[in-house]
């Protein structure tokens, strides 16, 4: 077992499950173009039915934008940054129902413009997260396995982590297609760790969300351990150590 290492925590690990958006790759540069076509395209939509959001835009996903309208940042506690791909499907659809659109219309709606977005993320919008790289050779270097756990879909999952390189430094990838309960229930964790065969008591956890911590002690994880990209983390309550950077953990 390797130790895992922060200026707060600490745990022998022989694995890792890492969240993927907002943990492996950076979440606003990743889906901001998605988010932003899909939302300009419900807003068209609504106004031909005579309708506006039922809130502020703003309040649909919790993208946050500027004085010009683009967006800039995210609720870290908002479904942008922790809902499923049904689940937005579900938030989005409702809009449109409210309108006055059948459910089984605005569910078909919605995942066609979905699609249509999907052309609007590209490999150049995948960034790393601070110090992840040097932190997945350490990994190896260490004999650590590795899975992902994301409410992404398994699929666009891999596509995401070939796009910056890194793919083959996991041994396993659960997305919400392979389980029937998402994050934060537990589910996730234990199918991960089954495919790594290790237990959860023998793996760290990093997330980004609060749901990724509550998935970690639910199935009594190692460590849980939060990644924000900034200096709040008020959210992370279930957090055993938050880290800013990968350089903030060491692997003895």
């Amino acid at each position: 077992m390797v130790l895992l290492k922060t200026e707060k925590a600490e745990a022998h690990v022989s694995g890792i499950l890492f969240d993927k958006d907002g943990t492996l790759l950076d979440l606003n540069k990743l889906w901001t173009p998605w988010a932003t076509f899909v939302l300009d395209q419900l807003e068209k939509k609504l106004a031909s039915l005579g309708r506006s959001f039922t809130g502020h835009r703003d309040q649909v996903f919790g993208t946050q934008y500027n004085s010009s309208g683009s967006v800039i940042g995210y609720d870290a506690q908002g479904p942008f940054a922790i809902a499923t791909v049904s689940e937005s499907t579900g938030i989005l659809a409702w809009q449109l129902y409210a309108a006055g659109m059948p459910w089984n219309d605005a569910i078909t709606y919605v995942r066609m413009v979905s699609r249509q977005a999907m052309s609007k993320v590209k490999q150049e919008h995948a960034h790393p997260t601070s110090g992840l790289i040097p932190f997945l050779i350490k990994c190896r270097e260490k004999g650590l396995r590795l899975g992902v756990v994301t409410a992404d879909s398994t699929d666009t999952a891999e596509i995401h982590l070939r796009w910056l390189g890194i793919l083959d430094y996991f041994d396993v990838i659960i997305g919400y297609d392979q389980v029937k309960n998402s994050k934060p229930h537990p589910e996730s964790a234990y199918a991960c760790c089954a495919k790594l065969g290790l237990s959860p008591q023998d793996c760290a956890v990093i997330g980004d969300s609060n749901g990724d911590m509550q998935m970690a002690k639910s199935a009594e994880s190692a460590l849980a351990v939060g990644f924000i990209q900034s200096n709040d983390s008020f959210y992370l309550h279930d957090a055993d150590t938050v880290i800013t950077s990968y350089t903030q953990i060491s692997l003895e």
